[in-house]
């Protein structure tokens, strides 16, 4: 293991207050010497994409784009929870996710990990396509048949 972590409060606060301004779910900051990275439990909605560009000027004025409730449940390519337990993204604390929205993945690649009795059970892929939504966050406990992530 690399040397001691020292954990600065307060730039983990100002990380999470970007995540509430921003409406973000999780933020990553990296320096040459650490990484940190923040994340948040929220539920999941989708929004509609509108054709107005966003600029830094507009960013304040513009009203929030309209929200549509989406149930990952019965989404066909929803990965769901095989187990109850704790999940996680990384193969160990500090290193890279397994995998990011956006990731094109292939049948069998390991995409999390989830804790259960003790025991760390990887959850693989069953078929190939691309990460478009991931629906947990990072250390937090998952039930049975709950959706991890969506692979389309």
């Amino acid at each position: 293991m690399a040397g001691k972590f020292n954990i600065d409060g307060d730039a983990i606060r100002q990380l999470a207050e970007i995540l509430v301004e921003t409406d973000l779910t999780e933020i990553e900051y990296e320096s040459d010497s650490s990484r940190v990275r923040v994340a948040r439990n929220v539920q999941m909605v989708a929004t509609i994409p509108t054709t107005q560009a966003i600029t830094a000027s507009t960013l304040s004025t513009t009203a929030p784009a309209p929200t549509v409730e989406t149930d990952f449940h019965s989404h066909p390519g929803a990965v769901k929870s095989p187990m109850v337990g704790m999940v996680y993204s990384a193969p160990e604390p500090g290193a890279a996710a397994f995998i990011k929205v956006g990731d094109t993945i292939s049948i069998g690649q390991t995409l999390l990990i989830i804790e259960a009795m003790k025991v760390l059970n990887p959850i693989k892929a069953l078929k190939a396509g691309k990460i478009t939504h991931i629906l947990f966050a990072d250390a937090q406990p998952v039930e049975y048949g709950e959706p991890l992530l969506i692979v389309e």
